[in-house]
């Protein structure tokens, strides 16, 4: 399996990362991608994926900092992004549910990190939120001008851009949240998303899935992502892992196969 979001860094599991790691490698996690959500955390993210052989990283700033990062630059991106072991630009996106940064810093963030993906050919990881509409409008004004590969990440989405998204060539991950008994939307959604286009993720240490919910999350839990997503397509889960692994290594085409 490949968990294409986990969290690793910062203080969650600063006391038992080894432990984690460990548990998802039993469990058959054999690759991940740690996430960069602030470029003063680029460092912590690639060191772990320097430290260990089977995860790699992106280097983006979530919607959410954008606001403290208001002067980002493309070869801010680009550059951090030679190295080898960053395989996509973000997280990047739009969330104007809480609304930490104005939406004018988010848009322009984004925007940079679209053409950062452009430059670098390395796919894009999207967080949406109360945003489909903005979100779907920006990806197809920006892919006109240039081709770029969107991952709509951790997908709560509404249909219609997931369709946008999968329009543009780009491919939709699904979380924990797909086994939640409220998430009815969601799956309806995912029921339509093609299989060669569905990849897994945890975003852990968040949306642990059922039946760990209300637990810290950890890339172990990823085969319930997977019973989930089994269970909604009608299809043997080991169909399921296989698909949802070789279209991951599609995608991150930088992750040796």
């Amino acid at each position: 399996m490949f968990d294409t979001h986990v969290n690793l860094h910062g203080e969650t599991y600063k006391d038992d990362l080894g432990e984690v790691l460990e548990r998802a490698s039993t469990a058959g996690v054999g690759r991940m991608l740690a996430i960069c959500d602030r470029l003063d955390n680029f460092e912590a993210v690639r060191s772990i994926a320097h430290t260990h052989e089977n995860i790699w990283c992106s280097v983006g700033v979530h919607p959410h900092h954008s606001k403290d990062f208001t002067d980002l630059s493309v070869s801010d991106l680009v550059t951090r992004a030679e190295d080898e072991r960053v395989v996509a630009i973000g997280e990047t996106g739009l969330d104007f549910h809480y609304g930490y940064s104005a939406e004018g810093d988010q848009v322009k963030s984004l925007r940079s990190h679209i053409q950062a993906a452009r430059e670098t050919g390395l796919p894009l990881i999207l967080h949406t939120r109360e945003a489909d509409d903005m979100m779907g409008d920006i990806l197809e004004e920006e892919h006109a001008q240039g081709g770029f590969v969107p991952l709509l990440h951790c997908y709560t989405g509404g249909a219609r851009l997931a369709r946008r998204g999968l329009d543009l060539g780009g491919f939709v991950s699904v979380s924990g949240i797909l086994s939640f008994k409220s998430a009815s939307e969601v799956r309806e959604v995912i029921s339509d998303v093609p299989m060669d286009r569905l990849i897994l993720e945890t975003d852990c240490p968040y949306l642990a899935p059922v039946p760990m919910r209300g637990r810290r999350n950890e890339p172990s839990y990823l085969v319930h992502v997977a019973e989930a997503l089994a269970a909604l397509k009608g299809l043997p889960l080991e169909r399921v892992l296989e698909e949802t692994t070789q279209n991951a290594l599609k995608l991150f085409s930088r992750v040796p196969n």
